[in-house]
Formats: C-alpha cells, sequence, structure tokens
C-alpha cells in the first residue's frame, strides 16, 4: 500500500508538467469557496453580500498564492525525476531534497529498453521517498515522449 502511494506521488509530478499550474488554479477555486462560505457567516443584511464578495475574492488570491508555490516546489521535483530518466546510466541513483517540503527523494534506474509497440524509450526504476523520517520504496515504469518528458505508465 505504501508503495502505491509513493507511485502515486511520482505519478502526479509527472503528470504536473502536462497540468502547468494545477496547484495555482485548485488553491484560487477552493480558496474562493472557503471564502466565500467564511463571509457568509460575517455578514447580516445588505452587508452579507460584501462579505460573501469580499470572502471570495481574498480566498481565491490567498489560495492561488499558495498554490503557485506549491507548483514550483512540483516542478523542481519533476524536473530532478525527469534530469535522473534521461541522463544517468542504470544502477546510478540520484537523490535530492525539497527544501520546503523536508521530502528526500532517491531514484535509481533499473532496466531500459525500447517499446516495440511503440518505439518509445522506457526506463524501469525504484523510487525512495523519505516522508517525516519514514522511508517509502516504489517501483515504476517511464516512456520517454516525443517532447523529451518521461510519462509513468505503471
Amino acid at each position: 500500500m505504501k508503495g502505491l502511494v509513493i507511485l502515486f506521488l511520482m505519478s502526479m509530478l509527472l503528470l504536473a508538467g502536462c497540468a502547468g499550474q494545477q496547484h495555482t488554479v485548485g488553491g484560487a477555486a477552493l480558496g474562493g469557496i472557503a471564502g466565500g462560505v467564511i463571509g457568509s457567516q460575517i455578514g447580516k443584511g445588505s452587508g452579507k453580500t460584501a462579505a460573501i464578495i469580499g470572502g471570495t475574492l481574498a480566498g481565491a488570491a490567498l489560495g492561488g498564492y499558495v498554490g503557485s508555490y506549491l507548483d514550483r516546489m512540483d516542478r523542481m521535483d519533476r524536473q530532478n525525476l525527469n534530469q535522473t530518466l534521461e541522463t544517468k546510466p542504470t544502477g546510478t541513483t540520484t537523490q535530492w531534497r525539497n527544501p520546503d517540503t523536508e521530502t528526500t527523494y532517491a531514484v535509481t534506474p533499473t532496466k531500459t529498453y525500447k517499446r516495440e509497440d511503440t518505439q518509445r524509450y522506457c526506463r524501469e526504476y525504484t523510487t525512495e521517498v523519505m516522508i517525516g523520517g519514514e522511508v517509502e520504496k516504489a517501483y515504476g515504469t517511464a516512456c520517454r515522449r516525443d517532447d523529451g518528458a518521461w510519462e509513468i505508465i505503471k
């Protein structure tokens, strides 16, 4: 089960490249909803509408700011994973630490091959992620897309 969590996290790192600014947009949306709900509890009478609007705008701004920060951190981790799969020989472990999340990653490509059906280069790899002092290990396979990015396929 823990391995599935890590595989999910690493998949999200690579998929975030397709989404671009998913945390920024999601954070703004959730912040706006939360701000609107809070505003609806504060205002009374004709001021209730203004409180809802103000809460929604403030929540969206704050949520978007936090989300953009998370997007920058995801890009750093995704770039490190892509660089490892693109440049490191089989059996070579690359480690990095995200200083803001205090998460440490170690990725080791274990096998490289070309798929006959898609003609894409693929790599099997192991990932060790240390979160809060606990190490989780997962195995995965990623294939290189035409644009040079690596896409997790399992």
